[in-house]
C-alpha cells in the first residue's frame, strides 16, 4: 500500500501529470488530446502517461485504432483513506489541544476573580503598597512640579 501510494504521490508531483488527471476526470481521452493544450512534444506527453500508468492512476485501452486513457478512480479511493486517516488524528489532537486550552482558560478565569486578587475579608489589596499612600504621589509631583 505505501508503495503504491509513494508513486502516486510522486506521479502528482508534477503540475502537468495533475493537469491531465483533472482533464481525464471528465472522460477518456487518447494521447493527442491530452497534448493539445501544452506546447511540448508527443513523446513528452507520453512519459508523463508513462509515469501515471506505473503509478496505477491510468491505463490506456485499445479501441480499434483509438488508444484512450482511462483515469482508474480506485487509486483515489486509496490516497482517501490514506487522507482520511491522518486527517483524523489530526482533529483527535486538535481536539485535545482545544480542551487544554479550555481548562487553562477557566483556571485563569478563577485566579482573576476579584475574590482572589487581594484580601477576601476586607477588600483591600494586599500589596506592599497598600495603607502607605505611596501607591499615588501627589499631582504637583507627577506633572514635575
Amino acid at each position: 500500500m505505501a508503495d503504491q501510494l509513494s508513486k502516486v504521490f510522486a506521479a502528482l508531483a508534477d503540475s502537468t501529470r495533475r493537469d491531465i488527471v483533472a482533464r481525464l476526470s471528465r472522460g477518456d481521452a487518447t494521447v493527442n488530446e491530452l497534448a493539445a493544450p501544452y506546447e511540448v512534444s508527443l513523446q513528452a506527453v507520453s512519459k508523463h502517461l508513462k509515469v501515471l500508468e506505473d503509478s496505477g492512476l491510468v491505463t490506456r485501452t485499445r479501441d480499434a485504432q483509438r488508444r484512450p486513457v482511462h483515469l482508474e478512480d480506485n487509486v483515489f479511493d486509496l490516497m482517501t483513506k490514506w487522507i482520511e486517516r491522518y486527517q483524523r488524528q489530526a482533529e483527535e489532537r486538535y481536539q485535545r489541544l482545544d480542551s487544554v486550552l479550555a481548562q487553562m482558560q477557566a483556571e485563569e478565569a478563577v485566579e482573576d476573580t476579584p475574590e482572589n486578587s487581594g484580601d477576601t475579608e476586607s477588600g483591600t489589596p494586599t500589596s506592599a503598597t497598600a495603607g502607605t499612600g505611596a501607591s499615588n504621589p501627589p499631582e504637583e509631583t507627577r506633572k514635575g512640579a
